[in-house]
């Protein structure tokens, strides 16, 4: 009995869980509904609670390095506590709003690569190992960013990387310990000028805020420098707008700044204008000073586990999203 009990405490002989999806795809602003289903084990278990939550790696500047962690950014409840029965099989219903600010991982039905996120259920039980599942969910583009993201491409835009930069941009309201940068070669018409292009989409309710980070090539008597460009387009805006103009009109104006960035104002669509101090890229100056709130709540907590690091391997090897 003793050594039952033992084992118990390990998970040995205790309850299983796992989380089925109705729909593992989705878009920033919807939802996740599915089912978290539990058997009992040898013995009767005392829950504690059900939670799941969204997870996905992010990178994280420490000093002069860098490194990438697996975050959990989004959680709730399922369930509180209550007793299960040995070898009962219990099935609790869920529907998970998806933060508005949520990254972007599929286009086209591709995966973009560098990007990953899945769905964590953890299982407390109490006086025992806690049990967990993982699940891959795909999180596609709202029309705004999908007409945004058919531009570069009909501009000339290549693919090339996509990952999650921890911290803040200055100036912009943000929910999220994080923001996503979608990373471009230059098309051909704009390379004499700028080496890549770096797209963020930081989303609410009301709309998308899409900033532009372009790295200027250097003259023979200049260096090479980032520009930065802020740019506000309500969701009603997806469908009105012949978007190839609009985002060439950026880059031209963007890639047209030079000097000091923090006493220029950034134009808007349709004549509006933001200011818009400093640089949010992680190659710029004063990235210290950009990042605001490192400390991160219940939500923003680094997870751990090799299970979850290894349900993410592999995901960088996905091909460029649409046709080259």
């Amino acid at each position: 009995m003793v050594f039952k009990k033992m084992l118990s405490a390990f998970g040995v002989g205790g309850p299983s869980v796992d989380t089925v999806l109705t729909n593992p795809n989705t878009r920033p602003g919807l939802t996740l509904d599915g089912h978290v289903n539990l058997v009992g084990g040898d013995g009767p278990a005392r829950i504690e609670q059900v939670t799941i939550g969204l997870v996905t790696r992010v990178e994280i500047e420490s000093g002069d390095s860098e490194y990438a962690g697996v975050m959990e950014f989004h959680r709730m409840q399922v369930s509180g506590a209550f007793e299960l029965a040995p070898k009962q099989q219990l099935s609790l219903p869920f529907q998970m709003a998806v933060p508005w600010e949520t990254p972007i991982t599929d286009v086209y039905g591709q995966r973009l690569r560098g990007m990953t996120m899945g769905l964590r259920t953890e299982l407390a039980v109490a006086r025992a190992v806690d049990k967990s599942d993982l699940d891959q969910v795909s999180v596609h583009p709202l029309p705004v960013h999908e007409r945004i993201l058919e531009a570069f491409q009909a501009l000339g835009f290549r693919f090339k990387h996509a990952d999650l930069e921890r911290g803040h941009i200055y100036g912009v309201p943000q929910t999220l310990p994080f923001y996503q940068e979608i990373e471009f070669f230059a098309a051909p018409q704009y390379a004499r000028t700028v080496s890549e292009v770096e797209l963020t989409f930081v989303t609410s309710p009301q709309g998308v805020e899409v900033i532009l980070e372009c790295d200027k090539r250097g003259g023979f008597l200049s260096a090479g420098h980032d520009v930065v460009g802020r740019y506000s387009i309500p969701h009603g805006e997806a469908a009105r707008t012949d978007w190839v103009p609009v985002v060439d009109g950026w880059l031209r104006e963007t890639t047209g700044r030079y000097g000091n960035l923090r006493t220029q104002g950034f134009g808007m669509p349709h004549g509006g204008g933001h200011g818009y101090p400093g640089h949010h890229g992680r190659r710029g100056p004063g990235m210290g000073g950009m990042v605001a709130g490192a400390a991160l709540g219940v939500a923003g907590g680094m997870v751990a586990g090799e299970m979850i690091e290894g349900a993410f391997e592999g995901g960088d090897d996905s091909g460029d999203f649409g046709e080259e």
